[in-house]
């Protein structure tokens, strides 16, 4: 097979995909948003799992932090890991109702009066957090308490997929900058401004500096603490728990992580990320290859 022939089916592939999951947004929106989240969790967890290992994956993943973990209980957790990313991807393609429920829900947390603090004074605020439970919720419950909180986000790789995901993204708040050279620089110049902005960051990087997560080490950025630092930004990690009824929400703000070196300030993160999966690890997405190598 040459290249061209190879990138032509690529591109096929990549179009079918995006037809396919544009179809199932526009399904889903057609439902009430408890039947919404319903539907595509049962998609998510019936069609795509299979077909994408998923399961297998959150084996693997399990296996090598948690060996002891029972097949039932690695069963229980793969199922409800996977219906939380579904119900996450679908939230998002209902930005009014999204912040509706922001401000329905819950915002705790002693970080709220920091950051309260830090807009009075004009001080820029970088919210860090992981692949657990809603992420955009935190972004959702600032928005509808008259907050304006920035991202910085990673395109997908089918570039028909990323169009519409883009879009999303700017349509719950701006400003998004792509994760990159440009868009860090931006991101750098907003928060230096007296903005804020969100960050993920349990993601695996080649880059990264290995960090204990889970009793494994994990090549984690320390972009994060790195901006904070330059910006003097306060970093206040933050995590959208899902209420049990999966359709709730309360985002719990935690105290700032102080300044101090970024390694430092990133392990303190990743042990925040660690009591919220202990706590409840069907809500943190088990499916991405958090450990390489």
């Amino acid at each position: 097979m040459t290249p061209e022939s190879s990138n032509s089916k690529s591109d096929r592939w990549d179009r079918l995909s995006d037809r396919a999951i544009r179809a199932l947004i526009w399904a889903a929106r057609r439902l009430p948003i408890r039947a919404r989240l319903r539907l595509v969790s049962w998609f998510a967890r019936r069609i795509i799992a299979p077909i994408a290992h998923w399961h297998a994956r959150v084996d693997e993943n399990l296996s090598h932090v948690w060996p002891d973990t029972s097949p039932a209980r690695r069963r229980e957790i793969a199922e409800g890991a996977i219906d939380n990313l579904s119900r996450a991807f679908i939230e998002n393609y209902d930005v009014p109702e999204l912040l509706a429920r922001g401000a329905e829900f819950g915002a705790t947390g002693p970080g709220l009066e920091a950051v309260a603090q830090a807009r009075a004074e004009g001080r820029p605020v970088l919210f860090i957090t992981g692949h657990y439970g809603s992420v955009e919720s935190g972004r959702a419950a600032l928005i509808a308490r008259g907050y304006e909180v920035g991202g910085l986000y990673r395109p997908m790789s089918n570039s028909y997929f990323n169009e519409h995901y883009k879009k999303n993204m700017h349509d719950i708040c701006e400003p998004i900058f792509e994760q990159g050279r440009r868009g860090t620089m931006g991101m750098l110049k907003y928060l230096k401004s007296g903005g804020m902005a969100v960050l993920l960051f349990d993601v695996f990087d080649w880059n990264g500096t290995e960090i204990s997560f889970l009793g494994q080490p994990a090549r984690t950025v320390l972009s994060a603490a790195e901006i904070a630092l330059r910006t003097n930004a306060l970093l206040v990690p933050y995590f959208g728990v899902r209420r049990p009824d999966r359709y709730g929400f309360d985002t719990v703000f935690e105290d700032p992580i102080p300044h101090s070196d970024p390694l430092t300030m990133m392990q303190d993160a990743t042990q925040r990320l660690e009591a919220r999966i202990i706590a409840d690890p069907t809500q943190w997405m088990w499916v991405h290859r958090r450990w390489k190598g």
